[in-house]
């Protein structure tokens, strides 16, 4: 129906609503005679009812969605409108009904509200909620659940039906919120999805913690029914998202910690204003690390990667974001190897500061192809520290991974020396020099989730190596924070490491993924295959002799090694490529893994 026809309609109805009200609250009084002043009071109520409708926009509203700030207008409009027709009839009979104008008062208010509410309870009875729909249970029945169910109550183009509510406050069960029962807590979960044949879950609690999350997650998993989550709650008030825009449950959501808060002071003064250059800018890490600096406001950003494509595709990311109309992006296609090259981006861009996220990360192929290892992870790392301390970088971030950590893999031990190079760069330069520690990263390329998911999708088998393998885990935002974060907190030489909380075992995460994907374990079957060359059956962050059991800044922690090897490390870099891959992959472990001195630990005040 246009607007145009929609208006008529209301128009012509409340015409018949306002005449009806006059004529009935008069036949309840026994008042049949009419006088001129009543005629004219009368008239000038049908006058002022529309054109009060028109000044609160009564007929602008769409009474599917009304609630009480309608009936405040219904009100307002009602009760102005009888007070003009009181003082026409002061005004023309020098005197006032009171008796008539209450009982029109009331007979109006009525009729307008009624019929307005009327049209709300059979749209949402008959039309917008056919048997056809999914059977939801919504877990929460604070602000957030009362908005999810009153959305899927009002909306067409959703398939779920809200029948009850599942909340841990006691107070709230046994009660009805928008006709929808409060019928137990989370413990009841299991139960009630079989007694009431739930087809969705919906977990509508925004402020919940992870634990809380998993806690609950586990009792929706002992069901059939599939289990969603609504986004923030900030997020749905301000129409950034709307209530079709309930997700499934992700393993970010149950791995997670509570974020990491940043010192937004400190990370202004260095990158607000500034140039600031990512390598690897096309990576999973390199590109959150650009949409994080983003809301900074730096001055020129320079997106630095070998891979075009993937550049290409983060720098349209980042043009499409409003923040970033005040800020020059650059980009910049080179290979990290190419030291005459990372010379002269340096010095045509002159950094403030330097996030260093290129690397070759995959265990398995770089154990086949430790030269590459080499290149990428060493000398790479060396052109472009080397070229920063001749530019006069302020502040050099070098992402690192905790398969640095004691490693048995080539990609670990090609980690480990390029932290030995960057922690020597700091000693022999005025640029301050420092690396931060990861461990596993949710969704980044080559992590084991997306493969899992594929697995999955084709039926299975799910692959693990070791059924006793844990890992730590973060997600790429967390780590890409803990980047900036570092940069801020640097005054050379520093590791930095994230507190990453319990480790996960993969076994676990496995059978999560199964289940979350909507199958059982009998659907799916895990296969152990053996653990690869180069891995372990846990990682660790720091050594023993790094340990620092006071934290620099909340979640952070700090340690400061000497560095012994660069020689060495020199000496394997001019001749790596006249050695066979098991001779190098030998020398690279057992330089990595020798016993460094090592300073007295440092902390930073936070």
């Amino acid at each position: 129906m246009t607007y145009n026809r929609r208006l008529f309609l209301m128009v012509f109805i409340d015409s018949l609503i306002v005449l009806s009200a006059v004529l009935f609250s008069r036949f309840l009084l026994d008042m049949f005679e009419w006088t001129l002043p009543l005629v004219i009071s009368s008239l000038t109520l049908f006058v002022c009812h529309h054109l009060f409708s028109i000044r609160f926009k009564l007929y602008n509203k769409a009474w599917e969605y009304a609630s009480i700030g309608e009936l405040n207008i219904i009100l307002k409009t009602v009760t102005l409108s009888i007070a003009a027709a009181g003082v026409v009839q002061v005004v023309a009979e020098a005197g006032i009904d009171f008796r008539l104008l209450a009982a029109t008062w009331m007979v109006h208010l009525l009729l307008i509200g009624g019929s307005r509410f009327l049209w709300r309870m059979v749209r949402d009875t008959y039309i917008t909620n056919p048997i056809t729909k999914n059977r939801t249970i919504i877990i929460g029945a604070g602000s957030a659940g009362t908005m999810v169910a009153r959305q899927l109550l009002k909306s067409a183009d959703t398939d779920l039906c809200p029948i009850a509510f599942i909340d841990d406050n006691a107070a709230k069960h046994k009660l009805d919120i928008l006709g929808i029962p409060v019928v137990g807590n989370v413990k009841s979960i299991e139960e009630k999805v079989k007694e009431l044949q739930v087809d969705n879950i919906i977990i509508a609690i925004p402020s919940l913690s992870k634990k809380g999350l998993r806690n609950i997650f586990n009792e929706c998993l002992k069901t059939t029914a599939k289990t969603q989550i609504i986004p923030m709650l900030e997020d749905l008030i301000s129409g950034k998202v709307s209530v079709n825009q309930i997700r499934e449950v992700r393993v970010e959501d149950l791995l997670g910690r509570k974020p990491v808060e940043l010192d937004i002071r400190s990370i202004s003064e260095k990158v607000t204003g500034k140039t600031v250059l990512v390598t690897g800018a096309g990576g999973s890490i390199g590109s959150e690390i650009c949409r994080q600096i983003i809301p900074f406001q730096p001055e020129k950003l320079i997106l630095l990667g070998h891979g075009e494509n993937s550049i290409y595709s983060i720098e349209m990311e980042l043009k499409g974001e409003p923040e970033s109309n005040r800020i020059q992006l650059i980009t910049e296609i080179a290979d990290l190897q190419d030291e005459k090259k990372m010379f002269e981006i340096m010095d045509l861009h002159k950094p403030n500061i330097v996030y260093h996220a290129a690397a070759h990360k995959h265990v398995p192929l770089m154990e086949r192809n430790p030269e590459e290892a080499v290149k990428n992870n060493v000398i790479g790392t060396r052109n472009a520290a080397s070229a920063a301390r001749w530019a006069n970088v302020d502040t050099f971030v070098m992402v690192s991974s905790d398969k640095a950590v004691n490693p048995t893999s080539v990609m670990g031990a090609t980690k480990k020396l390029a932290e030995m190079l960057v922690q020597h760069f700091d000693t022999i330069s005025k640029t301050k020099f420092v690396a931060v520690r990861f461990g596993n990263v949710l969704g980044s390329r080559g992590s084991v989730i997306p493969l899992f998911k594929k697995q999955i999708e084709k039926g299975g088998p799910v692959t693990i190596t070791h059924p006793d393998m844990v890992r730590y885990f973060m997600t790429i935002p967390e780590a890409s924070r803990l980047v900036l974060q570092a940069g801020a907190l640097a005054e050379g030489g520093e590791i930095f490491v994230l507190d990453m909380g319990e480790p996960v075992k993969i076994m676990d995460l496995a059978k999560n993924l199964i289940k979350m994907s909507g199958h059982t374990l009998d659907d799916i079957d895990i296969e152990v295959t053996g653990m690869r060359p180069g891995e372990k059956l846990f990682e660790e962050l720091l050594k023993e002799d790094e340990v620092h059991d006071k934290q620099v800044y909340p979640k952070i922690y700090v340690g400061k090694t000497a560095t012994l090897y660069i020689e060495e490390i020199h000496d394997i870099i001019s001749s790596f490529s006249e050695m066979q891959k098991d001779e190098l992959r030998i020398r690279l472990l057992d330089l990595a893994n020798q016993r460094v001195k090592t300073e007295e630990l440092l902390s930073i005040s936070s």
